[in-house]
């Protein structure tokens, strides 16, 4: 895994960051106080989360006024989309080859 994997891996696996994500992700771009009525934490602890998911490239911000809008940046998923793929074809492949020995094991 690359460091940029291990990092998104790192973000989503807090529950309550994974959520927020998840929020965005269907509901689109979101006010903190929007995410925090729905978050079930505090304002402070919600920000917090945001921070990491804004490091880790997940949302992006942007000011308008005295309100910071969030918005989830899916194309950050790559590389856990990259390795979700790999994963896949690993299985496959051994899935296949037990596959062919049992149908050896058979005759």
């Amino acid at each position: 895994m690359t460091p940029a994997t291990d990092d998104l891996f790192r973000c989503l696996a807090d529950p309550t960051r994974r959520g927020i994500f998840e929020r965005l992700c269907r509901n689109g771009e979101q006010t903190v106080g929007a995410i925090t009525a729905e978050a079930g934490v505090s304002q402070p602890a919600v920000s917090k989360h945001l921070g990491v998911l804004k490091a880790s490239g997940l949302v992006a911000d942007r000011q308008s006024g005295r309100q910071t809008h969030y918005s989830p940046q899916l194309a950050a998923l790559a590389p856990l989309m990259d390795w979700t793929q790999q994963m896949a074809g690993f299985w496959e492949a051994r899935m296949d080859s037990l596959d062919d020995l049992l149908n050896r094991m058979d005759q």
